[in-house]
């Protein structure tokens, strides 16, 4: 009896593999690239987060938390130096014995360059040229042509990468191939979920297509510049933002202008992110026929986990069509 105990026992430790092998401690920047990691971690082990609730990496504090985290780290990723500024000293300082993994240098991902000026002038020619632009820059971004920026600096280029559902199957393919590295015990429930990760990635991507096809040329103002990626890659008609940076709160030149903007439009939609000043949604389209909605680009208002991905980018589309099909 004593040796079928034995048995069974270690039939049962055999069965639970390989999330009976002790993952690896995994800390994550932001919501997003988290979401991620914990789906390819999923019955294997929980990343930690940095930037938890409702704050935004642009205007992040470290707490002793986070410190300790990184301390106990044996893989961190986060996007880079142009997204989590905060986070460079500390990961010298603290998490040293850490693998770090820059996803914004991972091979594939699409890269565009920031837009500067007014309402994007580098972007916007006019409502008839701004759709000739519009559908152009959705070519290049598709063929390729944008995806090799290796002569700018890590502040040449926007970092909010995983709004292009290609960019992030492309971080998942570096998440999933650091993981088996670092943890080969667990590498086939890494890539058993890596591979899930993609299909539900590309079945996401037809979804969004689908839902913003019936409003994707009525143009709307955001709070700022950091949609592109989604833009480029669905065709919806940005035609400009409140700030182009959210750590600097425009002036009352901009507002103006933006204003100016918003009135010419009509009846469109102009969307302020949970995280920042509201009013300024306001000012900007008081006298107008300008709605307003709320966009969450760095799912603030989401709970971190790994349907966090699928949530924030449903709702940006979803967001995005309830407020543009107004009045159609």
């Amino acid at each position: 009896m004593k040796f079928a105990s034995l048995a069974l026992l270690s039939s049962a430790v055999f069965a639970m593999a390989p999330s009976a092998f002790a993952a690896p401690d995994v800390v994550v920047s932001i919501k997003p690239i988290h979401s991620l990691v914990a789906s390819i971690m999923k019955g294997v082990g929980e990343p930690q987060l940095i930037v938890d609730g409702a704050a935004s990496p642009h205007t992040f504090t470290m707490k002793p938390s986070n410190a300790k985290a990184l301390e106990k780290a044996d893989l961190v990723f986060w996007v880079g130096h142009g997204m989590e500024a905060f986070l460079e000293k500390p990961l010298s300082a603290l998490a040293s014995d850490a693998k770090v993994v820059t996803l914004e240098d991972v091979p594939g991902l699409v890269k565009l360059p920031f837009r500067e000026g007014g309402a994007f002038e580098a972007h916007d020619h006019g409502e008839h040229e701004h759709g000739e632009e519009h559908a152009h820059g959705h070519d290049k971004a598709e063929g390729g042509q944008h995806a090799d920026h290796d002569d700018h600096d890590h502040e040449g280029f926007d970092t909010h990468l995983w709004l292009d559902p290609m960019n992030a199957k492309a971080m998942a393919v570096e998440i999933e191939r650091v993981l088996v590295q670092a943890d080969p015990a667990n590498a086939a429930a890494y890539q058993a979920n890596g591979a899930a990760l993609i299909r539900q990635v590309d079945a996401l991507d037809a979804e969004i297509t689908a839902t913003l096809a019936p409003v994707k040329d009525k143009p709307f103002v955001v709070f700022h510049d950091a949609y592109q990626y989604f833009e480029h890659r669905y065709d919806v008609a940005i035609a400009g933002s409140i700030t182009v940076s959210p750590e600097t709160m425009p002036g009352a030149e901009r507002i103006g202008q933006i204003h100016k903007k918003v009135t010419s439009l009509g009846a469109t939609c102009v969307f302020a992110e949970p995280q920042f000043e509201p009013k300024l949604v306001a000012v900007v389209t008081e006298g107008t026929k300008a709605r307003s909605g709320t966009l969450d680009p760095e799912a603030a208002t989401f709970k971190a986990g790994p349907d966090l991905y699928f949530e924030l980018m449903r709702g940006l589309a979803s967001s995005m069509k309830q407020c543009l099909s107004q009045g159609m």
